[in-house]
């Protein structure tokens, strides 16, 4: 560790007779490692998958695995009782669930991001609100505009994050600035503790469920978020379209009730 601070030039962990602790470098050092190796995980997957045409990987993004549940998976397997499905789950850095890192086959996601060279059909929309604490002075507001609010504390989303993507879920942030204080999230649950915890401001679909203490009220100046089913344009082998086929027919049947 020591070795490493020497090449980065800072500290990373702050020594005391007490004990150790990370310092704030420390800290993203040790989240940022974290990412990395699930992907590393994660990409050793794809590769196991891609030796045997039998196996499918599908990427999701945060609530969108649990929009159809159980009657997804049995419709797939119905159709392809010989495929082995594997599921990777992406943060929020990543909006194509990786897909554009070419760690899945297929996404269910949310958007908007950036689509060059990937396929998307839309599965249904959502409205979009503001997370706010139950007694935060916006309370009442039958909605809102997000461009109105620049006196609040926005989280923010990890560098390298689609553009569009992070246009979209993130505020006008003048308090924090473009770095600041403002917290770096990379899951839902991070962002509605952030809220609860510390006060920031967050954007969710309004069909998100949230915990106790946690209110959603709706945003007048953002589009809605449309769940979608994703693939590569280059790869639409039969599998990847049975699934697509399928999470279509899924989603119909649920909506309808």
């Amino acid at each position: 560790m020591r070795q490493l601070e020497e090449d980065l030039g800072i500290t990373l962990l702050e020594r005391t007779p007490k004990g150790v602790r990370p310092t704030r470098a420390g800290s993203t050092l040790y989240r940022e490692s974290l990412a990395l190796l699930e992907r590393a995980d994660a990409l050793r997957e794809r590769v196991l998958a891609d030796s045997d045409g039998s196996n499918l990987i599908v990427g999701t993004l945060a609530d969108t695995a649990e929009l159809v549940g159980g009657a997804l998976i049995e419709a797939f397997r119905r159709r392809n009782p010989h495929v082995k499905v594997r599921i990777h789950e992406s943060d929020l850095s990543d909006p194509t669930a990786g897909l554009r890192t070419d760690l899945v086959d297929v996404a269910l996601t949310r958007t908007p991001f950036d689509d060059s060279a990937i396929a998307t059909q839309i599965l249904r929309e959502d409205p979009v609100g503001i997370v706010v604490r139950d007694d935060d002075p916006l309370v009442g507001e039958r909605s809102v505009r997000v461009s109105d609010l620049t006196d609040r504390r926005w989280v923010r989303l990890p560098e390298g994050t689609d553009a569009l993507w992070a246009a979209y879920w993130t505020g006008p942030d003048t308090v924090g600035g473009a770095g600041g204080d403002r917290p770096v999230m990379r899951t839902i649950q991070e962002c509605e503790q952030s809220v609860l915890w510390s006060g920031a401001s967050a954007l969710a679909p309004i069909t998100q469920p949230l915990p106790s203490g946690l209110v959603v009220i709706p945003v007048r100046d953002r589009p809605t978020s449309k769940v979608v089913v994703a693939w590569k344009v280059s790869v639409p082998n039969a599998t990847v379209r049975s699934f697509v086929e399928t999470v279509v027919q899924t989603f119909k049947q649920h909506e309808r009730g």
